[in-house]
């Protein structure tokens, strides 16, 4: 019997074939969408989640309270948790990771480092990050000891076996040869911590924050407490106020700055405390994660519907077929065993068109998302688990409609020629086609948002000139001077600032004491830039107040300080202009404010634009900007890297583009902007299938309808209208649904940036349009197809 239901089914199949590929390719195409979406998902989900002591393991967070704002930072001092560790039994154990860059030198090899972690001996204990050679309690006990990845060990000794040899290090302390003690597997893709190589704690303390080992206000590395089983982390983040008191409370009350530490669970910190409490680590966005889970959730719904549509569709065709089969004993059970069967077989088919899709489109997947979120597609075994259960299940749902409905039949009934569909059938597929188009627009409109969005933030004023800016990293090297008056004499270089930061780079953060506007000095941490006498009129910023640095002011070296506007109103100031002359104090120097600059975008325009010092300070100019013409720019950049070769030779020559590195900002929102594009291209062309479908069922049902209209005198254009008319009315149906739910929900978006775009009335309004024209083209497709039909083939059996 399961034979003979199985020829049935594929004679079915082959019969109606581009019925059959119609239905299974929109299937397919919807359970593709959903499944790549499903393996972005669960990677994200999956960052740090393969340490074995994941659960036992929290990043320590430290909020600083000033009297004006409070601030976050993800990481802490270097004393606090060795401290911790110290005074809490609860905690077994405890990793700093510090983040350095440093020219590392084998030979005539020499390359820019600006990836290495530095971390406690405790790391390879706390987490499992695999060592392949070297002691792990050992390997990074004793100063400028180093444990390379396999990628960085290749890089500099080729196939050598790494361990034991030595690598130079360039600190400012001079030379330190470093003596490579292991060899580890490259960091994973879904790790928050990643580095090219691991250098010991010591060798920071020892040369590089040997001020800081004691000290508890300056923030420097991400630490990780490991506590013992059964600890309650809320218990342990109870006794640290107390614990901050004890060590630091003159400290703070001195200061007026006042902090808090709070424990991060390990495998939450990249999605939930990633952008509030930035790291140099990598960090994801919880919100985008939830919106891809939720169109995963909708394209396969758009999938399914489309599915029964057609799926019914079909069956309506097959009354007779089921009314003969019971003249001949066919029992309800053995249709309906019938039905979900071929319905079954179809999922099947689609499930390995899935796979096949899938295979194909993971490479590219991975390309738009940034990352590997999938080696291939046989490495998601568990994954292709799911998808096979969830085509059987999509299976029994769609064939369990047409073989309840159609087992049910009466033959006299059905062999008369007089079936009809039940209401609650064409209610249920009015309402699939309607809540198909609702997610359609709404995705239509979304995408609109996030292109609106997009095209806002790289369509504003930043407040400085950013276009054809050159930004070398010169590191402080004594011949950087002459660097820069050889590279002014060339034809392509309109001019050149040294600075310790620009625009969209990382810059230093100070403890700034400010008068404000009740003459008071003013405690906050500050954003810091060291700047020269050039910058501010290189990068064509604007004074609102005062004036900038100058030459010929001999204190403007050591005494002066220009701020931005958002400075001047934390100080209380109703007008730049009252901020000028007022005193300031800042590590170590004091003076007074001489200009306001218009405020500018440090950061991307996700974020507010925050208070800004600029002193002079040339010990601290690591970084050279020249602006160069966009004429001839290949001989420039030639003539530029020559120059740079000649008088640092031991150095190589280090640049990005500003407008460049800035956009860098802007990559992973583009990132989600194009793959919400994509996923809903998708949806609209399987939410069209499924009108395809409806059409389709309908013109089958009103074929002898059709015919005596056109025999009447119905024109084409009339049959067309009949058949098109309810179903544009469903669609304008969704179009009502959608629009308040879709400006709810991207209004709730766009508050994640601090500059933002409006959500348009005509956004909704193209949407509409663009659901109505592709509508229409896909019902006009199978209308103008039955209006040509002979009228005397549809009433041939009249």
């Amino acid at each position: 019997m399961l034979k003979n239901y199985l020829k049935i089914a594929l004679r079915n199949l082959w019969k109606h074939k581009v019925f059959s590929f119609i239905n299974i390719t929109g299937l397919a195409v919807g359970m593709t969408a959903c499944f790549l979406i499903f393996l972005y998902v669960h990677f994200e989900l999956s960052y740090d989640s393969f340490h074995s002591k994941a659960g036992r393991i929290y990043r320590l967070a430290t909020d600083v309270k000033t009297p004006t704002e409070t601030l976050y930072n993800g990481t802490t001092n270097i004393p606090v948790v060795p401290a911790i560790k110290n005074d809490f039994p609860e905690v077994e154990s405890y990793v700093r990771v510090a983040d350095l860059g440093i020219l590392v030198r084998k030979g005539d090899l020499k390359f820019q480092e600006d990836n290495i972690r530095v971390v406690d001996s405790t790391f390879f204990r706390v987490f499992d990050f695999k060592l392949l050679k070297g002691d792990m309690d050992k390997a990074l006990q004793a100063p400028f000891t180093v444990v390379l990845t396999q990628t960085t060990a290749k890089k500099y000794f080729g196939d050598k076996d790494p361990v034991g040899q030595t690598l130079t290090f360039d600190t400012e302390d001079g030379d330190r040869t470093a003596t490579v003690t292991g060899l580890m597997e490259d960091f994973p893709e879904n790790s928050q911590i990643k580095a090219s190589m691991l250098l010991s704690m010591p060798s920071l303390i020892q040369v590089y924050a040997k001020n800081y080992a004691d000290n508890w206000t300056v923030h420097h590395p991400a630490s990780y407490l490991l506590l013992y089983p059964h600890t309650n982390p809320k218990t342990l983040e109870a006794k640290l106020p107390a614990f901050l008191q004890r060590r630091i409370g003159e400290m703070m009350a001195k200061n007026k700055m006042f902090y808090t530490l709070t424990l991060h669970p390990l495998k939450e910190v990249y999605l939930h405390f990633g952008n509030k409490y930035a790291w140099s680590g990598v960090d994801g966005s919880e919100r985008n994660v939830y919106i891809f889970s939720i169109v995963a959730v909708l394209i396969l719904l758009i999938a399914c519907f489309n599915f029964i549509n057609l799926t019914t569709a079909r069956a309506a065709e097959r009354a007779k077929e089921v009314g003969i089969r019971k003249v001949v004993g066919a029992q309800r059970r053995q249709l309906s065993l019938q039905f979900i069967g071929e319905s079954i077989i179809l999922c099947c088919c689609a499930f390995v068109l899935t796979l096949i899709l899938s295979a194909m489109l993971i490479p590219l997947f991975n390309q738009l998302a940034g990352k590997t979120v999938s080696k291939g597609l046989f490495q998601n075994w568990p994954a292709i688990g799911c998808l096979w259960l969830g085509a059987i299940g999509i299976g029994l749902l769609a064939g369990s409609y047409p073989a309840w409905v159609l087992s049910a039949f009466r033959p006299v009934t059905v062999l008369k020629g007089r079936f009809v569909t039940g209401g609650k059938g064409v209610l249920l597929r009015k309402g699939l086609v309607i809540t198909q188009f609702t997610i359609s627009l709404a995705l239509i409109a979304a995408t609109i948002i996030v292109y609106r969005q997009m095209s806002f933030m790289r369509s504003q004023d930043l407040g400085f000139q950013k276009d054809q800016m050159l930004v070398i990293s010169t590191f402080n090297e004594k011949p950087q001077y002459v660097f820069r008056d050889a590279i002014s004499r060339l034809k392509g270089v309109k001019g050149s600032t040294f600075s310790s930061a620009v625009p969209g780079g990382d810059n230093s953060s100070a403890y700034t004491k400010m008068e404000n506007v009740s003459s008071e000095m003013q405690e906050s941490n500050m954003d810091l830039y060291f700047v020269d006498f050039d910058y501010i009129d290189q990068y064509k910023m604007k004074l609102v107040a005062g004036r900038a640095f100058s030459r010929d002011m001999a204190t403007d070296s050591t005494q002066a300080m220009v701020i931005n506007e958002a400075t001047a109103k934390v100080l209380g100031y109703s007008t730049p202009q009252q901020a000028i002359g007022r005193r300031f104090s800042q590590w170590g120097r004091e003076g007074k404010i001489i200009g306001v600059l218009k405020d500018f975008h440090v950061r991307s325009l996700q974020q507010a634009i925050k208070p800004l010092t600029m002193r002079i300070e040339p010990d601290s100019w690591w970084q050279l900007s020249v602006h160069v013409a966009a004429k001839d720019l290949p001989n420039t950049m030639a003539a530029i890297e020559k120059q740079w070769n000649a008088l640092v030779p031991g150095r190589p020559f280090t640049y990005n583009f500003l407008d460049a590195s800035f956009d860098k900002q802007y990559r992973g929102e583009e990132r989600f902007g194009n793959l919400f594009f994509y996923f809903s291209i998708l949806a609209i062309v399987v939410s069209c299938l499924g009108l395809l479908g409806l059409v389709a069922y309908s013109t089958v049902q009103r074929t002898k309808e059709i015919g005596i209209r056109k025999v009447m005198g119905a024109s084409v254009l009339n049959v067309v209208t009949l058949l098109s008319k309810d179903l544009i009315k469903l669609v304008l149906i969704a179009v009502i649904i959608a629009v308040p739910v879709v400006w709810y929900a991207m209004y709730q978006w766009l508050q994640g940036f601090a500059y933002r775009t409006t959500v348009e009335w005509w956004v909704f309004a193209l949407s509409g349009l663009l659901a109505v024209a592709v509508a229409l083209f896909t019902i006009s497709f199978q209308s103008i197809k039955a209006a040509l039909v002979n009228p005397i083939q549809s009433l041939r059996s009249e």
